[in-house]
């Protein structure tokens, strides 16, 4: 089996669409990927995005929430909508013999969403009763209060929930246009897969395509990260520090060094026990039960990011040897032993990364969202396989700004 990269032509326009054959087992998986329609978009009103995809969830307006999804269940099909910083994904998902039935209840919920002022209270509530719930989360805290110093005056600036004051201010008219620029038709790919043929797919979708809106294409600007390192403490009544800390990561999306990133990430911080900060932080000095940290890359926004938990009286030493270790490890590298390691691990496990039907769908949008080519896994483990550890620490001491952590802290 294999994922083939098509276009289906409808009117004027040619929309991607990845699909995979799976003639062993009688299924339906469809997503409706909308790029650059996530709540990167949500400027001025936080949170609007995580809301106008809920609403989708709420049914259509004749049958309501209830009913439609009593329909669906009695079916055995799923469609769920969510959003995320980037993407705006409308997923259906079914028995081969419901795959009729399923894109005609996606048409009906395209048709005729249940976006009215009662299921929008309904929505704000629910959202403003979980950000509630959230206040003893002290890794929420944490986290949410470190994008505020790092992002200040972006959408990363909060959580995809927003904020209270903001979500009490959105109306259905905000839905309504934010909506209509999701669900853009200029913005769409295509992730299927089943024992449906190709060849029907293309014809059926066609009337879903009605449904959708023709506008501009969405875009967005990358998220710069603040200039200085700072740190932020915030006071709760708890029994352990929350460290959560983030500095700069100079790298583009579709940089041809980016397997170079994955080894270095590895080494230093996601790898668990092994990594440079596990090894020192909790098996050399017992500061932290765990610590995680990684580089992350995406189009909107890159950083090299963790965190770790800690006993109160040893807050500042943690933080201190957070700084020391990344410091080494982009002046001095890594070692052989190191690098052949993590080589071992990357090399034996990125193939069990796509080893399921629902993996490969989900690698293969993302490869293509990168703009990378379909075959991109193969010729990565390659590269990784052949990089010398030269070559991986001119790649590291490139890398300086990293050492410019920020840092947010809650503590007792």
């Amino acid at each position: 089996m294999a994922i083939d990269l098509n276009t289906i032509q409808y009117k004027n326009k040619k929309i991607p669409v990845l699909f995979e054959k799976h003639k062993t087992l009688p299924i339906f998986n469809l997503q409706l990927v909308f790029k650059n329609s996530g709540y990167i978009n949500d400027v001025n009103l936080s949170g609007l995005t995580s809301i106008s995809s809920s609403m989708l969830n709420e049914g259509t307006l004749k049958d309501g929430a209830i009913k439609f999804s009593s329909k669906l269940e009695d079916n055995a099909i799923d469609i769920y909508v969510n959003s995320g910083l980037e993407t705006f994904v409308i997923e259906v998902s079914c028995l081969e013999d419901q795959y009729t039935l399923a894109l005609k209840f996606l048409h009906e919920l395209l048709k005729n969403p249940n976006i009215s002022e009662n299921s929008l209270e309904k929505i704000k509530k629910r959202h403003i009763s979980k950000l509630a719930s959230k206040q003893n989360d002290f890794d929420y805290i944490a986290s949410t209060n470190l994008k505020a110093l790092i992002y200040k005056n972006t959408p990363l600036e909060h959580s995809n929930i927003g904020n209270e004051e903001d979500i009490n201010k959105i109306t259905l008219s905000n839905v309504q246009n934010k909506l209509s620029s999701a669900l853009n038709i200029n913005n769409l790919i295509i992730v299927a897969g089943g024992s449906i043929s190709y060849e029907k797919l293309k014809q059926d979708l066609k009337l879903i395509f009605d449904e959708l809106k023709d506008e501009k294409t969405n875009t967005f600007k990358k998220i710069e990260f603040s200039s200085k390192p700072n740190t932020s403490i915030i006071k709760k009544d708890t029994e352990q520090s929350y460290i959560y800390f983030a500095s700069p990561f100079d790298i583009s999306y579709d940089s041809k060094d980016n397997y170079k990133a994955k080894l270095a990430s590895q080494i230093l911080g996601a790898s668990g026990f092994g990594s440079r900060l596990m090894e020192e932080i909790r098996v050399k000095n017992g500061l932290a039960y765990s610590v995680h940290a990684t580089f992350i890359n995406k189009k909107s926004y890159s950083s090299f990011s963790g965190y770790l938990q800690t006993k109160i009286s040893n807050t500042n030493k943690a933080k201190d040897m957070v700084e020391k270790i990344v410091s080494k490890f982009v002046k001095n590298g890594v070692t052989q032993e190191e690098l052949d390691a993590t080589k071992k691990f990357l090399l034996g496990s990125e193939p069990l990364r796509t080893e399921t039907f629902s993996q490969k769908l989900s690698n293969a949008f993302s490869l293509f969202y990168k703009d990378l080519p379909l075959d991109y896994n193969k010729k990565e483990l390659d590269l990784i396989k052949n990089i010398s550890l030269e070559e991986l620490n001119t790649f590291i001491k490139k890398h300086n700004e990293i050492k410019n952590i920020s840092f947010s802290i809650v503590t007792k």
